[in-house]
């Protein structure tokens, strides 16, 4: 398995050396004190650097000793599409709703580059806060009202450079991928690639026919954090899409529990906003297009040494038929609604 694009995007990161990182975030003026930790994140580099405190009155927490530094992987955003991430962040902060936005530097600009790699960054304040293993019932309300001012937020505007999340994007282009990349097992390609286009094919008309706007777009609990409020993390993966896929990815069951959680969520969210429930069709295809999309970016990956290590399953028989008994599960739920 081997994908040019990944290597050649990859070798990138090899240079990020902590001197290269320290240096990168002092040219905005915070002066760092050598600490350089390496955050979990696969997509990006990140990192927590611990900062010099020059303000006579002491920290009110130990967060505000430490500057978060995210550094962009080579190739899968342009620098457009990169800015209008940070602007639905700072729309966020604008209006008051709890996200983490980017630091500007003394010119306002929040996005930075290290020429001689050809890598962008951005420097973030570090915000403490827990993941949440489940919600509670008020929980969830909170986190309802808190989607649905995001999306208000996010119908304002237009990110034209930022892709649709869609059965062309997620779904036939990524199939066209995983097909070329010979990745699949021979035996099992044709079954396969029959249900992504039959899933395609059938969710085709609810795609155009839902309202599309800016979404978080990976809005699942490991990007929630809680302190006496709940805010969103990650706006990396950052869509043009419904607003529906913000909402199944937190309570994404399907037995009886999960359905009244959703309940609970998408009843406070409408407190605030105005939801099409016509568009609760699109969670199944949403859900099958995040298997195939997922696929595809860990094979676009592959070359990256901290791919392998993470998806050691990845490729084997059992992965793939473990994946078409999936896509077949959202598919009969499919043609039940069709």
């Amino acid at each position: 398995m081997s994908s040019s694009w990944g290597t050649e995007q990859t070798q990138f990161f090899f240079e990020l050396t902590p001197d290269v990182i320290l240096d990168a975030v002092e040219l905005l003026g915070v002066r760092c004190t050598g600490r350089c930790l390496p955050l979990n994140s696969m997509e990006n580099r990140v990192y927590d650097l611990e900062v010099e405190w020059r303000n006579p009155e002491p920290p009110k927490s130990p967060s505000e000793l430490s500057r978060i530094a995210k550094f962009y992987r080579p190739g899968r955003w342009t620098r457009e599409q990169i800015k209008e991430e940070h602007r639905f962040l700072l729309d966020l902060h604008d209006r008051d709703i709890p996200a983490v936005r980017p630091e500007e530097d003394g010119q306002g600009e929040t996005l930075h580059e290290i020429p001689e790699i050809g890598i962008f960054y951005a420097v973030f304040p570090k915000i403490g806060g827990r993941n949440p293993d489940e919600l509670s019932a008020e929980q969830l309300k909170s986190v309802g009202r808190l989607l649905a001012r995001v999306h208000n937020t996010g119908a304002s505007k237009i990110a034209e450079h930022r892709i649709r999340l869609d059965h062309e994007t997620y779904g036939w282009s990524n199939l066209d991928y995983l097909l070329d990349s010979e990745i699949l097992p021979e035996e099992l390609e044709e079954d396969y690639a029959d249900l992504v286009e039959e899933i395609c094919e059938l969710s085709a008309p609810w795609f155009d026919e839902s309202e599309i706007q800016r979404i978080h777009g990976d809005c699942h609990l490991g990007n929630l954090l809680w302190q006496e409020q709940p805010f969103w993390v990650d706006f990396d993966d950052m869509v043009n899409g419904p607003c529906v896929q913000d909402l199944w990815l937190l309570v994404p069951g399907r037995d009886e529990d999960s359905r009244e959680q959703f309940n609970i969520l998408l009843e406070a969210y409408e407190d605030l906003r105005e939801f099409d429930r016509r568009s609760l069709r699109l969670i199944e295809p949403l859900r099958a297009l995040r298997y195939v999309h997922f696929s595809a970016w860990i094979s676009k990956r592959w070359e990256d040494p901290a791919f392998p290590r993470r998806f050691d399953f990845f490729g084997t028989k059992n992965y793939w038929q473990q994946q078409i008994a999936d896509l077949k599960e959202s598919l009969d739920l499919i043609r039940e609604i069709s």
